[in-house]
Parts: C-alpha cells; structure tokens; sequence
C-alpha cells in the first residue's frame, strides 16, 4: 500500500472511529491518541516520508498535512462544543461518578518482607540492618569459613578487592550486632545480597535475605524449633506440615534445613537453614561461651515468596512488567 492509500485509509477509520463522536473524557483521549499521539497512526503516516520519492513527496507532503488538520479540526471543535454546552446547563454535576485512576501497588518481595518481619516482630525480635559491602572478616572470617572454603571462590562472591566484598548473606551483620551490643540479643536482619550466579528460572545475581539471631543464657536448639514452627504456620497457615533435616553450614553446630510439604508440587521444599551458633562464631567476637548461647537463621525472601505466591520464575520478581504486578 503507497502513502496515498494509506492517508486514505486512515482517514476512513478515523471518521468511523469518529461517529459517533465519544463524550466520555477518557474516551476522547484514547481516540486523539490513537491518531495524534507521538506512536499515533499520523505520526506513523509522516514516519514513511522517507520512503517515498523525490517527486512524489511534495504531494504526499501536502496530504499528511490536510489529515492531520481534519482530525485535529475534529478534536477541536467537538471538544469546544461539549464545554460550550458545559457552560450552558451551568454547573458541572457533582454526583456524577469520577475517573477511576491507577495506583500503585506493593511489590510482591516487599509484601513478603513485611510480613516476615511482624511475624517475628509480634514475638519480642527487634530489625536491624547492616553493610552490603563488607570485609572479608565480617563475611566469611569471623563465621568461621576457612580460607579454603568453597564460598570464597570467584564463582560465587562478588569481590571489590581481595579484602572486601558485596555481602553474600546477611550473617555479616550478625557479627556486627555482637561487636556492637552485649548479650542477650533477639535481631531480625533484612536486607540485599549478592551472589556471583548464572540468571536462570531459580536463581538471580540479587536477592534478598532474612536473618535471625537469638542469643541468651540457656537458648536450646528446642527453643529454635518451637519459634520456626510458629513461623512456618503463621506465614503459610496452621495446616503446613513441616520437617527439620540435619545439614552443615560453618557458622552453626549443629544446623539445620527446614522443609515445607507441597501439596501442589507433591514434595518437600526448603524454605530456610538454621542452627545453634558454633562457639567458634562467639569467640571471634569475644563472647564467653561458658554463659552464652544462641542460634541462627536464614531464609530467602525470594523463595518464600514464590512459594506463597505460586510463582514458577525469579526473574518475574525483577522485570517490573506491570502484567505481573498488577497482579498483587
């Protein structure tokens, strides 16, 4: 189709489009953006230009520009009528229902945070938050990681240089509150980390984490099971069959994974690791462990999320695609 046929074109679906003309303010809108907008069917008449000739553009030229008038001449006397008519009836009808605008909505990982945080909020823990670059000490040192550890290998960690890092969890702060505040100590630490990862379905280079630390004279890892549990029931409901499995992570002994039964997936699912904290995780911050005792845990949000939300894909978290979010 050349450029005249399709000026031809879109004059005759404007004129339908046109008649009748809409009254709704809305409405109108959507129609002179349809046609006048910036994307508009005009806008993407005066976009082929450059592919017509040297010869035929003076004409075609002067075509686009009597379209453009007539819709625009529409626009303006049908709009200057409707205020006109306005002004006659006198006052605008009050009662008459307004524009429904958008609002904004609560991302899916910060509804979930929120949530973590008053459940464990409601039980007497208290929020802190800590350095998402840190030393090597924080992050790995002083809860117990060797040199020879696999977590400080390239692949997984982000280093700015050989001595400091983007935090791959929220254990740092962990060292921080016991360097800081003499026990006992009940901390929730929410927070951003960052993990040297391939982009898949289940992972991203960014997540986000929730740790916990209880420290105290006579904590047992009895009293840990008892305030997951109460956890996992109050986030996922009081029917949620549960299951703690033996596991191993440097900074706890013994330690602990935590599943979930999925009714729908029909299979245990992770949800957080946990653990007494090691003593040698006390020593590095001078804590006596003859009097004090604690435990740890963390979870990721991200996860959590997904498994409350029944979403299959990560990445969904991050794209901000409206379709999705809208959603919730």
């Amino acid at each position: 189709m050349n450029i005249k046929e399709s000026i031809e074109s879109v004059r005759k679906l404007f004129r339908t489009d046109s008649d009748p003309f809409p009254i709704d303010y809305q409405a109108v809108e959507t129609l002179r953006i349809k046609y006048l907008g910036r994307k508009g069917l005009v806008a993407g008449l005066f976009s082929r230009m450059n592919d017509v000739s040297d010869k035929e553009r003076p004409i075609a030229g002067k075509l686009l520009n009597e379209i453009k008038q007539e819709i625009s001449s529409v626009f303006n006397s049908q709009t200057g009528s409707s205020k006109s008519r306005e002004k006659s009836h006198g006052e605008s009808d009050y009662s008459l229902p307004g524009l429904t605008f958008p609002v904004g909505h609560v991302h899916p990982l910060q509804q979930t945070m929120d949530d973590i945080k008053s459940i464990f909020m409601n039980i007497g823990f208290s929020v802190a938050y800590g350095p998402e670059i840190d030393d090597d000490f924080h992050n790995f040192g002083a809860l117990n990681f060797p040199p020879e550890h696999p977590a400080r290998d390239m692949q997984d960690t982000f280093f700015i240089d050989s001595e400091t890092v983007l935090r791959t969890h929220t254990s740092n702060v962990q060292i921080h509150l016991m360097e800081e505040k003499d026990p006992p100590l009940r901390y929730i630490i929410p927070g951003r980390v960052y993990r040297n990862e391939a982009i898949s379905f289940k992972s991203y280079c960014l997540f986000h984490q929730v740790e916990g630390l209880y420290v105290d004279k006579n904590v047992s890892f009895a009293d840990q099971k008892g305030i997951l549990e109460y956890f996992v029931k109050r986030m996922f409901g009081a029917n949620t069959k549960m299951r703690f499995r033996p596991s191993y992570f440097p900074f706890t002994e013994p330690s602990a994974e935590v599943d979930i039964w999925s009714e729908k997936r029909s299979q245990w699912l992770e949800i957080l690791g946990c653990g007494m904290v090691d003593p040698e995780v006390f020593k590095s911050v001078d804590i006596d462990t003859d009097i004090w005792h604690g435990f740890a845990f963390g979870m990721g949000i991200e996860r959590i999320c997904m498994l409350k939300y029944g979403i299959d894909d990560i990445r969904l978290l991050y794209q901000g695609d409206m379709r999705f979010l809208e959603q919730f």
